[in-house]
């Protein structure tokens, strides 16, 4: 294996990140094609959306219930995580699909992802300890390029259908897996388990510090996944609402995503200077105010404001999910550091199901501008938990 410069680590673990989280919202980018070739319900969005989610999180179940991060070397799990769940997102390019068959295929490449996102954060926590919230900044800023990609390459025009869209997600998370397993050998600050211990799963919980961590990160997670399933549905309601012809939904949604990652680094380094947990508290508040305000601005005509406010919330959205991060990655035994960030990314994401199937079910029943305002529940459970620690 080829031994890089600690410096180039961090570069070349994001850069990894952004090719291989590319699949996670590879459907929803390309949904309109997807849903006129296999001839898909119209509520087909957070059902493909949750079958990755839920894929997700009995990866991550089993990943932690097995410490499997703590007991294999991450980069190789890493790597054999990207190739799998690389070839089930090229499995959705098949003419036989059917509704099921999308389902299952979107669901195991959610299981893989399992082996990607949190073991990125492990393998990070492994080579620095000091700024660490930085250091997932930059890493979550990854996931949240990676997660806007698809969006982006479809409303560029670049690619002739949507199944292109698919081959370059898939070819870039095998070549973002082939770099981690060449390039990173395990960290310094690894410390691998010695033994098989169910036990892990909830003795993580028993911090307080770390419980408020875990609290705060599953009121986010709330809003999350359900603000960026549901963008691109709530501006094509905005469009046909103010009659907008020239509006290229896709686009804008990969903006008001992506900016995200600006958000994640601004977050990382306001961190060494003000606290994981102050900054964090922060970034929730706003993304709270998104929420309550969302109706009102979806009734205003001046497009500039209203894109404003969407950078914003997207900056918001996203910038204290490394922060979290960091606060359990923190706040637990070196030795199940990479168990402990799983079985809180595995719960954090069973949250986002319930989030977005509401959404889904919503959709068919009120007006799209009022969507977002259940996501407040969300901040304001994180803002309770990280209050109430403060306060003890």
């Amino acid at each position: 294996m080829i031994r890089p410069n600690k410096s180039s680590i961090l570069p070349i673990i994001v850069f990894s990140q952004f090719c291989c989280t590319s699949l996670w919202f590879a459907g929803n980018g390309v949904m309109g094609g997807i849903t006129e070739s296999f001839s898909l319900e119209g509520n087909a969005l957070g059902y493909l959306t949750s079958a990755v989610q839920l894929g997700f999180i009995f990866g991550t179940f089993v990943f932690a219930l097995y410490t499997i991060t703590d007991r294999y070397s991450p980069s190789k799990v890493f790597f054999g995580c990207a190739i799998i769940s690389a070839i089930f997102n090229l499995f959705i390019v098949f003419e036989f699909n059917t509704t099921s068959s999308l389902l299952v295929f979107r669901f195991v490449t959610g299981v893989f992802l399992a082996g990607i996102y949190p073991v990125g954060m492990k393998i990070a926590a492994d080579y620095f300890s000091k700024g660490l919230g930085k250091s997932l900044g930059f890493l979550v800023g990854a996931l949240v390029l990676g997660t806007a990609l698809p969006h982006l390459l479809r409303g560029l025009g670049w690619f002739p259908s949507w199944r292109s869209v698919i081959y370059a997600t898939s070819g870039l998370a095998i070549f973002g897996g082939i770099i981690v397993l060449v390039l990173v050998p395990n960290g310094p600050y690894r410390k691998p388990a010695s033994k098989f211990d169910f036990s892990v799963v909830y003795k993580v919980f028993k911090p307080s510090n770390f419980r408020s961590a875990a609290f705060g990160y599953f009121g986010h997670m709330w809003e999350l996944y359900a603000f960026w399933a549901f963008l691109p549905v709530v501006l094509a309601a905005y469009q046909n609402y103010h009659g907008i012809i020239e509006f290229n939904i896709s686009l804008v949604s990969f903006m008001v995503i992506a900016i995200g990652a600006l958000g994640c680094v601004l977050s990382g380094y306001l961190s060494q200077k003000y606290t994981s947990k102050n900054v964090a508290a922060f970034a929730l508040g706003i993304s709270c105010v998104c929420c309550i305000l969302s109706p009102f601005i979806f009734l205003s005509k001046f497009q500039i404001l209203n894109f404003m406010f969407l950078v914003i919330w997207g900056m918001a959205v996203i910038a204290d999910s490394p922060l979290f991060s960091a606060l359990v990655a923190q706040n637990t035994e070196a030795e199940v550091k990479g168990t402990a960030l799983t079985i809180v990314n595995s719960i954090g994401f069973a949250i986002t199901i319930i989030s977005i199937q509401i959404l889904n079910t919503l959709e068919l029943i009120i007006d799209a501008k009022y969507l977002f305002l259940i996501l407040s529940i969300g901040p304001i459970f994180g803002l309770m938990a990280l209050l109430k620690e403060k306060k003890s």
